[in-house]
């Protein structure tokens, strides 16, 4: 596996100075293009007096020269939800002051909402730092309840973004381990299929003609019994794109409630779905980290078998 290098931005801004063949652009191809702001945060910058140009507080559509240096400061963060002590031992295989990665036990909600206020990762990470009063949750990806594994949070607001960043380009690689009720025909390949929300549906996907483009990689590891345990690659990151693939090809994650058969004794409100590879390169120190975890169901699969290559 191979990741990509990626630039290191201040804390609470980002700064870029403008190239020779960049002059007369406006700030907001510069923002977008050059430094890969997300609209939604130059959208916020732009309306709250955040975007600077040379010193000087400007708006998006001002046009820039040579040498010029454009700065974006990161707005505070406000939670939708006010977090609550939730003591839940947490497994935390790294963590520096700008980042750390948490296995999410399965089932258990990513992130507080009105079905789950009080059982979440974000609670119980709310707990982990102490309760403070400035806490604020922001995960770099996110899984699904009923998925366990490997999860990146950041611990500022520019590591987020910067992160964020990564996701779905080759400097941030995510692996999946999953079984599946069902053996896949081939037992190496890639699932190109488009994936969109299902007619009036509010969670459920589909594979449509007309969906978003999705990719997905995928080796068999083993099979036995009519059933397979398969490594994945996202190249594109799909709401329930894993679950949608496998269960397209003939082969849903196994307990899968929504696109397979729900199996409550075996994999009680949860399915055979885990996050087993993260690996990037820190956005502060430029150190390239790579984490693994192994769920029970999967527990004899070695290290240089989850990092093969999909060839």
């Amino acid at each position: 596996m191979k990741i990509a290098e990626v630039p290191n931005i201040k804390e609470s801004s980002m700064e870029y100075t403008v190239k020779a063949e960049e002059t007369g652009r406006r700030v907001r191809d510069i923002l977008r293009r050059s430094m890969g702001v997300s609209y939604t945060a130059m959208k916020s910058a732009k309306w709250n007096g955040r975007l600077w140009l040379n010193g000087e507080n400007v708006f998006t559509d001002a046009k820039v020269q040579a040498g010029d240096r454009v700065c974006i400061e990161w707005a505070s963060d406000t939670p939708a939800y006010r977090p609550r002590q939730f003591d839940l031992p947490l497994e935390i295989p790294w963590e520096d002051e700008h980042l750390m990665a948490v296995v999410k036990p399965a089932p258990l909600a990513s992130q507080s909402s009105r079905n789950h206020p009080d059982d979440s990762l974000e609670n119980a990470v709310y707990t982990y730092f102490g309760c403070p009063e400035d806490f604020v949750y922001r995960p770099v990806n996110r899984l699904d309840k009923g998925t366990s594994g490997l999860m990146m949070i950041a611990k500022t607001p520019y590591a987020q973004h910067l992160m964020q960043r990564q996701l779905h380009t080759p400097g941030f690689r995510r692996r999946y381990l999953a079984l599946t009720d069902g053996i896949p025909e081939k037992r190496l390949g890639m699932i190109d299929l488009p994936i969109a929300k299902a007619p009036g549906a509010t969670v459920k996907r589909e594979i449509h003609p007309e969906g978003k483009p999705s990719q997905t990689r995928y080796r068999v590891l083993g099979e036995k019994d009519g059933k397979a345990l398969i490594l994945l690659e996202l190249e594109t990151g799909r709401t329930h794109q894993i679950r949608v693939h496998l269960s397209a090809i003939g082969c849903p994650v196994r307990g899968d409630f929504l696109y397979g058969t729900e199996q409550p004794e075996e994999l009680p409100g949860r399915f055979a779905l885990h996050s087993a590879v993260l690996a990037f390169q820190h956005p502060v120190t430029g150190e390239k980290i790579l984490l693994i975890s192994r769920p029970a169901w999967a527990d004899g699969i070695q290290d240089p078998v989850l990092l093969m290559d999909f060839d």
